[in-house]
Protein backbone atom coordinates (compact mmCIF):
# COMPACT_ATOMS: atom_id res chain seq x y z
CA UNK A 1 0.00 0.00 0.00
CA UNK A 2 1.04 3.25 -0.99
CA UNK A 3 1.19 5.51 1.99
CA UNK A 4 1.78 9.30 2.26
CA UNK A 5 5.43 9.65 3.97
CA UNK A 6 6.06 6.90 0.97
CA UNK A 7 4.75 9.50 -1.94
CA UNK A 8 6.79 12.53 0.34
CA UNK A 9 9.72 10.44 -0.31
CA UNK A 10 10.05 10.73 -3.70
CA UNK A 11 8.08 13.67 -4.62
CA UNK A 12 10.54 15.61 -2.91
CA UNK A 13 12.88 15.10 -6.19
CA UNK A 14 10.61 16.10 -8.31
CA UNK A 15 8.94 18.85 -6.94
CA UNK A 16 12.68 20.13 -5.86
CA UNK A 17 15.44 18.87 -8.19
CA UNK A 18 18.27 20.84 -7.03
CA UNK A 19 18.35 18.54 -3.75
CA UNK A 20 19.82 16.15 -6.53
CA UNK A 21 23.06 17.94 -6.07
CA UNK A 22 23.78 17.06 -2.78
CA UNK A 23 22.52 14.21 -2.89
CA UNK A 24 24.86 13.04 -5.55
CA UNK A 25 27.18 14.56 -3.49
CA UNK A 26 26.61 12.31 -0.26
CA UNK A 27 26.32 9.17 -3.10
CA UNK A 28 30.10 9.96 -4.80
CA UNK A 29 28.44 10.64 -7.95
CA UNK A 30 29.99 14.20 -9.20
CA UNK A 31 26.92 16.36 -10.60
CA UNK A 32 26.89 19.57 -11.75
CA UNK A 33 24.48 22.65 -9.59
CA UNK A 34 23.56 23.71 -13.11
CA UNK A 35 21.94 20.41 -14.18
CA UNK A 36 18.57 20.50 -15.97
CA UNK A 37 15.97 18.40 -14.53
CA UNK A 38 12.47 16.77 -15.86
CA UNK A 39 10.06 14.51 -15.18
CA UNK A 40 9.33 12.04 -17.35
CA UNK A 41 6.64 9.55 -17.09
CA UNK A 42 7.10 6.46 -14.74
CA UNK A 43 4.71 3.87 -16.38
CA UNK A 44 6.76 1.37 -17.24
CA UNK A 45 3.75 -0.85 -18.50
CA UNK A 46 4.00 -2.70 -21.87
CA UNK A 47 1.16 -3.43 -24.31
CA UNK A 48 -1.32 -3.87 -20.60
CA UNK A 49 -0.30 -7.41 -19.59
CA UNK A 50 0.71 -6.23 -15.94
CA UNK A 51 1.15 -2.86 -14.92
CA UNK A 52 4.15 -1.83 -13.70
CA UNK A 53 5.17 1.70 -12.34
CA UNK A 54 8.12 3.37 -11.16
CA UNK A 55 8.14 6.13 -8.35
CA UNK A 56 9.66 9.06 -9.92
CA UNK A 57 11.28 9.56 -13.28
CA UNK A 58 13.78 12.49 -13.87
CA UNK A 59 15.61 12.98 -17.47
CA UNK A 60 19.04 14.81 -15.71
CA UNK A 61 21.02 16.94 -18.16
CA UNK A 62 24.56 17.97 -16.73
CA UNK A 63 25.75 20.95 -18.14
CA UNK A 64 29.00 18.73 -18.21
CA UNK A 65 28.42 15.78 -19.96
CA UNK A 66 25.74 13.51 -21.21
CA UNK A 67 21.67 13.34 -20.05
CA UNK A 68 20.58 10.67 -18.25
CA UNK A 69 17.47 9.26 -16.75
CA UNK A 70 17.08 8.94 -12.25
CA UNK A 71 14.72 6.06 -11.53
CA UNK A 72 13.12 6.73 -7.96
CA UNK A 73 11.85 4.28 -5.69
CA UNK A 74 10.88 4.56 -2.04
CA UNK A 75 11.28 1.51 -0.04
CA UNK A 76 9.78 0.97 3.39
CA UNK A 77 10.86 -2.68 4.14
CA UNK A 78 12.76 -5.89 1.86
CA UNK A 79 10.80 -6.85 -0.47
CA UNK A 80 12.54 -9.65 -2.78
CA UNK A 81 10.27 -9.41 -5.59
CA UNK A 82 11.89 -5.49 -6.11
CA UNK A 83 15.05 -7.90 -7.37
CA UNK A 84 13.04 -8.38 -10.27
CA UNK A 85 11.24 -5.19 -10.81
CA UNK A 86 14.37 -3.00 -10.39
CA UNK A 87 15.78 -4.64 -13.03
CA UNK A 88 12.92 -4.37 -15.16
CA UNK A 89 12.79 -0.75 -14.58
CA UNK A 90 16.24 0.10 -15.77
CA UNK A 91 15.49 -2.00 -18.82
CA UNK A 92 13.22 -0.67 -19.82
CA UNK A 93 13.55 2.89 -19.37
CA UNK A 94 16.89 2.51 -20.78
CA UNK A 95 15.30 0.87 -24.03
CA UNK A 96 12.30 3.33 -24.27
CA UNK A 97 14.55 6.65 -23.83
CA UNK A 98 17.51 5.56 -25.64
CA UNK A 99 20.04 7.32 -22.54
CA UNK A 100 21.77 5.37 -19.37
CA UNK A 101 19.58 4.70 -16.38
CA UNK A 102 20.37 4.84 -12.55
CA UNK A 103 18.46 3.78 -9.67
CA UNK A 104 18.12 5.66 -6.25
CA UNK A 105 16.18 3.73 -3.97
CA UNK A 106 14.85 5.87 -0.69
CA UNK A 107 14.92 4.13 2.55
CA UNK A 108 14.37 5.11 6.24
CA UNK A 109 15.85 2.27 8.13
CA UNK A 110 19.24 1.01 7.99
CA UNK A 111 18.36 -2.86 7.45
CA UNK A 112 15.90 -2.12 4.64
CA UNK A 113 18.59 0.23 2.83
CA UNK A 114 21.49 -2.60 3.86
CA UNK A 115 19.19 -4.64 1.68
CA UNK A 116 18.16 -2.47 -1.30
CA UNK A 117 22.37 -1.98 -2.04
CA UNK A 118 22.28 -5.19 -3.67
CA UNK A 119 23.59 -6.05 -6.02
CA UNK A 120 20.66 -8.23 -7.39
CA UNK A 121 21.65 -10.93 -9.93
CA UNK A 122 20.50 -13.07 -12.68
CA UNK A 123 22.38 -15.43 -14.38
CA UNK A 124 22.71 -19.25 -14.08
CA UNK A 125 25.44 -21.80 -14.06
CA UNK A 126 28.08 -19.39 -12.77
CA UNK A 127 27.72 -16.44 -14.92
CA UNK A 128 25.90 -13.37 -14.52
CA UNK A 129 23.39 -12.43 -17.50
CA UNK A 130 22.12 -8.97 -15.10
CA UNK A 131 23.41 -6.62 -12.25
CA UNK A 132 21.20 -3.84 -10.87
CA UNK A 133 23.10 -2.07 -8.53
CA UNK A 134 20.96 0.64 -6.79
CA UNK A 135 22.50 4.05 -5.20
CA UNK A 136 20.71 3.82 -2.01
CA UNK A 137 19.76 7.10 0.62
CA UNK A 138 19.63 6.03 4.27
CA UNK A 139 20.04 6.64 7.80
CA UNK A 140 23.57 6.13 7.46
CA UNK A 141 24.51 8.43 4.81
CA UNK A 142 22.12 11.03 4.84
CA UNK A 143 23.39 14.26 7.44
CA UNK A 144 21.99 14.55 10.86
CA UNK A 145 20.80 18.50 10.42
CA UNK A 146 20.25 19.93 13.51
CA UNK A 147 21.53 23.82 12.74
CA UNK A 148 19.07 25.95 12.24
CA UNK A 149 21.59 27.98 9.69
CA UNK A 150 22.67 24.91 7.97
CA UNK A 151 18.83 23.99 7.51
CA UNK A 152 18.39 27.39 6.63
CA UNK A 153 21.22 26.78 3.73
CA UNK A 154 19.26 23.76 2.19
CA UNK A 155 16.32 23.37 2.83
CA UNK A 156 15.46 20.77 0.51
CA UNK A 157 18.22 18.72 2.31
CA UNK A 158 17.05 19.96 5.79
CA UNK A 159 13.15 18.59 5.00
CA UNK A 160 14.51 15.22 3.95
CA UNK A 161 16.85 14.82 7.02
CA UNK A 162 13.90 14.97 9.02
CA UNK A 163 12.14 12.51 7.06
CA UNK A 164 15.14 9.89 7.11
CA UNK A 165 15.56 10.37 10.40
CA UNK A 166 11.97 10.43 11.95
CA UNK A 167 11.84 8.30 14.67
CA UNK A 168 15.42 8.49 16.09
CA UNK A 169 16.36 9.97 18.83
CA UNK A 170 17.96 12.42 16.73
CA UNK A 171 14.31 13.67 15.42
CA UNK A 172 13.18 16.59 17.77
CA UNK A 173 16.27 18.58 17.46
CA UNK A 174 16.21 18.12 13.34
CA UNK A 175 12.47 19.04 13.36
CA UNK A 176 13.27 21.95 15.56
CA UNK A 177 16.37 23.28 13.39
CA UNK A 178 13.88 23.30 10.31
CA UNK A 179 11.16 24.75 11.73
CA UNK A 180 13.42 28.19 13.12
CA UNK A 181 14.61 28.12 9.03
CA UNK A 182 11.15 28.33 7.48
CA UNK A 183 10.19 31.13 10.42
CA UNK A 184 13.02 32.94 8.49
CA UNK A 185 12.47 31.91 4.89
CA UNK A 186 9.68 33.07 1.67
CA UNK A 187 6.18 32.17 2.92
CA UNK A 188 5.86 29.68 -0.28
CA UNK A 189 9.00 27.98 0.67
CA UNK A 190 7.49 27.44 4.41
CA UNK A 191 4.23 26.86 2.79
CA UNK A 192 5.61 23.79 1.01
CA UNK A 193 7.90 22.43 3.58
CA UNK A 194 5.76 22.26 6.26
CA UNK A 195 3.13 20.35 4.40
CA UNK A 196 5.77 17.98 3.29
CA UNK A 197 6.80 17.24 6.93
CA UNK A 198 2.91 17.48 7.78
CA UNK A 199 2.82 14.27 5.45
CA UNK A 200 5.87 12.66 5.37
CA UNK A 201 5.78 12.08 8.86
CA UNK A 202 3.28 9.90 8.63
CA UNK A 203 0.95 9.18 12.07
CA UNK A 204 4.85 8.92 13.99
CA UNK A 205 5.10 11.25 16.93
CA UNK A 206 7.06 13.31 15.22
CA UNK A 207 4.15 14.30 13.14
CA UNK A 208 2.57 15.70 15.98
CA UNK A 209 5.50 17.11 17.43
CA UNK A 210 6.02 19.37 13.97
CA UNK A 211 2.24 20.57 14.28
CA UNK A 212 2.82 21.85 17.41
CA UNK A 213 5.96 23.76 16.12
CA UNK A 214 4.39 24.95 12.90
CA UNK A 215 1.01 24.81 11.04
CA UNK A 216 0.82 26.23 7.13
CA UNK A 217 -1.13 26.44 4.07
CA UNK A 218 -2.39 23.45 2.66
CA UNK A 219 -0.19 22.38 -0.87
CA UNK A 220 -0.97 18.73 -1.04
CA UNK A 221 -4.13 18.58 -1.41
CA UNK A 222 -6.30 15.73 0.07
CA UNK A 223 -3.23 14.17 2.01
CA UNK A 224 -4.90 15.18 5.84
CA UNK A 225 -2.21 17.72 6.93
CA UNK A 226 -3.47 20.61 9.98
CA UNK A 227 -3.89 23.22 8.01
CA UNK A 228 -5.97 21.36 5.23
CA UNK A 229 -7.93 19.55 8.56
CA UNK A 230 -8.21 22.80 9.94
CA UNK A 231 -10.11 24.25 6.46
CA UNK A 232 -12.22 21.32 6.24
CA UNK A 233 -13.34 21.49 9.89
CA UNK A 234 -13.86 25.56 8.95
CA UNK A 235 -15.46 24.60 6.08
CA UNK A 236 -17.83 22.14 7.84
CA UNK A 237 -19.11 24.71 10.75
CA UNK A 238 -19.57 27.32 8.00
CA UNK A 239 -22.34 24.82 6.38
CA UNK A 240 -23.66 23.87 9.34
CA UNK A 241 -23.80 27.61 10.37
CA UNK A 242 -25.53 28.31 7.04
CA UNK A 243 -27.98 25.30 7.24
CA UNK A 244 -28.74 26.43 10.50
CA UNK A 245 -29.57 29.96 9.62
CA UNK A 246 -31.27 28.90 6.01
CA UNK A 247 -33.54 26.97 8.52
CA UNK A 248 -34.40 29.51 11.13
CA UNK A 249 -35.65 31.85 8.46
CA UNK A 250 -38.06 29.01 6.78
CA UNK A 251 -39.07 28.91 10.11
CA UNK A 252 -39.54 32.87 10.45
CA UNK A 253 -41.25 32.73 6.86
CA UNK A 254 -43.66 29.95 8.37
CA UNK A 255 -44.02 31.96 11.75
CA UNK A 256 -45.10 35.07 9.58
CA UNK A 257 -47.09 33.84 7.38
CA UNK A 258 -49.38 32.06 10.24
CA UNK A 259 -49.90 35.46 11.88
CA UNK A 260 -50.84 36.94 8.89
CA UNK A 261 -53.09 34.85 7.88
CA UNK A 262 -54.76 34.28 11.27
CA UNK A 263 -55.23 38.38 11.07
CA UNK A 264 -56.94 37.46 7.95
CA UNK A 265 -58.96 34.73 9.41
CA UNK A 266 -60.56 37.30 11.80
CA UNK A 267 -60.73 39.28 9.02
CA UNK A 268 -58.88 42.41 10.71
CA UNK A 269 -57.74 44.52 8.13
CA UNK A 270 -53.39 44.84 8.03
CA UNK A 271 -51.90 48.11 6.38
CA UNK A 272 -48.65 47.42 4.38
CA UNK A 273 -46.86 48.57 7.08
CA UNK A 274 -48.12 46.14 9.23
CA UNK A 275 -47.54 43.10 7.31
CA UNK A 276 -43.98 44.49 6.09
CA UNK A 277 -43.14 44.59 9.66
CA UNK A 278 -44.29 41.33 10.10
CA UNK A 279 -42.55 40.22 7.25
CA UNK A 280 -39.05 41.37 8.00
CA UNK A 281 -39.14 40.05 11.71
CA UNK A 282 -37.45 36.80 12.07
CA UNK A 283 -37.16 36.44 15.96
CA UNK A 284 -38.78 33.26 16.68
CA UNK A 285 -39.89 34.36 20.35
CA UNK A 286 -41.45 37.35 18.80
CA UNK A 287 -43.76 36.14 15.76
CA UNK A 288 -45.43 33.75 18.73
CA UNK A 289 -45.88 36.09 21.03
CA UNK A 290 -47.95 37.84 17.68
CA UNK A 291 -49.67 34.99 17.02
CA UNK A 292 -50.88 34.43 20.71
CA UNK A 293 -51.71 38.21 20.46
CA UNK A 294 -53.25 37.72 16.90
CA UNK A 295 -55.94 35.40 18.70
CA UNK A 296 -57.08 38.46 20.55
CA UNK A 297 -56.73 41.59 19.53
CA UNK A 298 -59.21 44.13 18.15
CA UNK A 299 -57.20 45.51 15.69
CA UNK A 300 -53.81 44.49 13.99
CA UNK A 301 -52.17 47.60 15.00
CA UNK A 302 -52.37 46.20 19.11
CA UNK A 303 -50.05 43.37 17.89
CA UNK A 304 -47.30 45.66 18.74
CA UNK A 305 -48.08 46.97 22.04
CA UNK A 306 -46.05 46.09 24.79
CA UNK A 307 -43.72 44.56 22.22
CA UNK A 308 -40.44 44.18 23.77
CA UNK A 309 -38.26 47.51 22.01
CA UNK A 310 -36.06 45.87 18.93
CA UNK A 311 -37.53 42.41 19.22
CA UNK A 312 -39.11 42.64 16.04
CA UNK A 313 -36.05 43.33 13.65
Amino acid sequence: MVTSAHEASHRIFEERPEILSPVFGLLGVPIPQKAIVEVVSGDATEIRPLERRVDSVLRVEPSDGDGFLLAIEAQGRRDDDKATSWAYYVAYLQAKYKLPVLLLVVCRDRSTATWAAGPFECGARGWTALSTHPLVLGPDNVPVITDASVAARDLGMAAFSAMTHSGSRDAPAILEALARALRATDVKSAEYYGDLLDIGLADSEDREKWRDMMTFVTHFPGRGTLREEAYLEGKAEARAEAKAEAKAEAKAEVGAEMVLRLLDLRALPVSDDIRARVTDCTDLATLDMWFERALNVAEAEALFTDATPGADT
